[in-house]
């Protein structure tokens, strides 16, 4: 296959640019696929590797359980680790745990859990005040340090898909419906069709359409704590979290608990915290998070937060963490709807996701994307 000519090229290889690479390929169509670092180090590596279906509503619900198929669907072919009913909310107080069984209600795929019960989930560590939680049976877990370049490596195995690492997109050079010419570090390849799926850094690319949309960065504290010494087979959600996913924010029992960390921590609500973490093969957590928006954000990581956060968690677990690692996340922020897609020009197409669900819904938007379902 030539390397300046095919059918599909994608800008951009994080979960939403391999989602098109894919699905392109699939549908039988040569493809190139182009970024400008030599692996990928963006929102798709940063992150808990947490495909979070259950957390979803309306769109994203639909977005998230075709996902999940997909992932399900790389995991035979790709080999990909996936792991299944792979969600934990865990309960501190009797607000908490009426969010969840709220919920449950009104999906069997949330199955509350007594304390005892959910202790054993968190492989026996917790906080003395667990009260119970429950499975949040649809969720999947990948390792989001090697998710991305598994299914890079798969895809670029294939006779249809060629990867152009440490290459940049420049811009179009002509456009006409079928026909385009884009023009890269590494010179110009001409496609019929073209994905730009660069997420948080479209105003690089598309200065213009991120403005008209408002598009921000969102950025992250995020750290890595040395093995505990147990094992946790889900992703786990607290109380933060309950009041971030659209599922749990819906519940009315939501709102009692949203006023009582309202006064009771609002140092949590002040650093816009989701405390949750995941563990690596490894054994070490993922921990985190908090939320800052700008449109450029500052290197510089307040290390206040970082200790609300590892505290947070300490107290959850009931023993003393030690952080080998810390950086920080990012991902596109908007407020006009979770995610966006733009025509640039004829037959060349922007898509990112513009809220922190990229890893659960990113597969199945990309999918709809290339077979045109989306606008």
């Amino acid at each position: 296959m030539s390397n300046n000519e095919c059918d599909v090229l994608v800008v951009g290889a994080g979960i939403v640019g391999l989602g098109h690479a894919l699905a392109a390929a699939d549908a039988g169509n040569s493809v190139i696929v182009i970024d400008r670092d030599r692996r990928p180090v963006g929102a798709s590596v940063r992150n808990f590797g947490h495909i979070c279906v259950t957390g979803q509503t309306g769109e994203l619900r639909d977005l998230g359980v075709g996902s999940r198929e997909r992932w399900l669907n790389l995991a035979t072919r790709a080999g990909v680790p996936v792991r299944t009913q792979a969600g934990l909310g865990m309960a501190r107080a009797a607000d908490e745990m009426a969010v969840l069984d709220e919920l449950a209600s009104t999906r069997d795929s949330v199955s509350p859990i007594d304390a005892n019960t959910t202790r054993e989930a968190l492989g026996g560590a917790s906080a003395d005040d667990v009260v119970g939680g429950a499975l949040l049976l649809d969720d999947l877990r990948v390792d989001p340090r090697t998710a991305a370049p598994t299914i890079a490596e798969w895809l670029s195995a294939r006779d249809d898909v060629d990867f152009l690492w440490n290459t940049s997109y420049l811009g179009i050079d002509d456009a006409t419906d079928g026909d385009v010419l884009i023009r890269t570090s590494r010179g110009q390849i001409r496609a019929a069709r073209v994905f730009v799926c660069v997420g948080h850094d479209l105003d690089y690319t598309a200065p213009e359409v991120a403005e008209e949309h408002d598009v921000h960065r969102c950025g992250l504290s995020m750290l890595q704590v040395a093995d505990p010494g147990f094992r946790v087979n889900s992703a786990v959600l607290t109380a933060t979290s309950f009041l971030r996913y659209g599922a749990f924010a819906e519940t009315t029992a939501v709102r009692a608990l949203a006023t009582r960390i309202d006064d009771d921590r609002p140092d949590l609500r002040a650093a816009d915290t989701n405390i949750m973490f995941t563990q690596r093969p490894d054994g070490s957590l993922l921990i985190g998070d908090s939320h800052h928006l700008d449109r450029t954000l500052d290197p510089f990581l307040d290390e206040r937060v970082a200790d609300l956060i590892v505290h947070e968690v300490e107290t959850i677990l009931g023993t003393d963490l030690t952080v080998i690692g810390r950086w920080q996340g990012v991902y596109a922020s908007r407020p006009g709807g979770p995610y966006l897609t733009a025509e640039l020009a004829p037959s060349v197409r922007a898509c990112s996701v513009t809220t922190g669900v990229g890893m659960t819904v990113g597969l199945e938007l990309a999918a709809r994307h290339v077979a045109g379902e989306l606008v």
